[in-house]
């Protein structure tokens, strides 16, 4: 029977519909996507898609953190554009967010993403 727990910090927006933060199984860590929401207010945070790409790491980073993870165990992101011409700006700040460590990545553009915002972020990681 494999472990199986949810993870939850108060450093990222709470989930606003029926699911987890992530989820920890048999060392992996499977974080929900994670919109550009400011985990204090619930609020999207002001700004473009860097910003916007920006919160969503910051909340991926915390989650992983609480989870026993971090940046550089992720094995696998999916990056939910709104419009695929902001893959450049978008890609600078992700960029700065992993430094040299480089996982796997799908990068696709969703017709809609969750409250109007201009990207969103899953990853999947091993706990350290």
């Amino acid at each position: 029977m494999s472990d199986l727990r949810s993870v939850h910090t108060e450093d990222a927006p709470a989930a606003i519909g029926p699911y987890s933060q992530a989820m920890v199984s048999d060392g992996w860590v499977f974080v929900s996507g994670q919109i550009p929401f400011d985990p204090a207010t619930m609020e999207q945070v002001p700004g473009g898609i860097a910003e916007q790409t920006d919160r969503s790491l910051r909340n991926v980073r915390a989650i992983l953190e609480e989870a026993g993870a971090g940046m550089d165990t992720v094995v696998k992101t999916t990056v939910f554009l709104k419009d695929m011409g902001d893959f450049t700006a978008m890609n600078e700040v992700y960029a700065r967010h992993f430094g040299d460590h480089r996982p796997a990545r799908a990068a696709v553009e969703a017709a809609g993403l969750p409250k109007g915002v201009d990207v969103e972020i899953e990853c999947i990681a091993r706990l350290r």
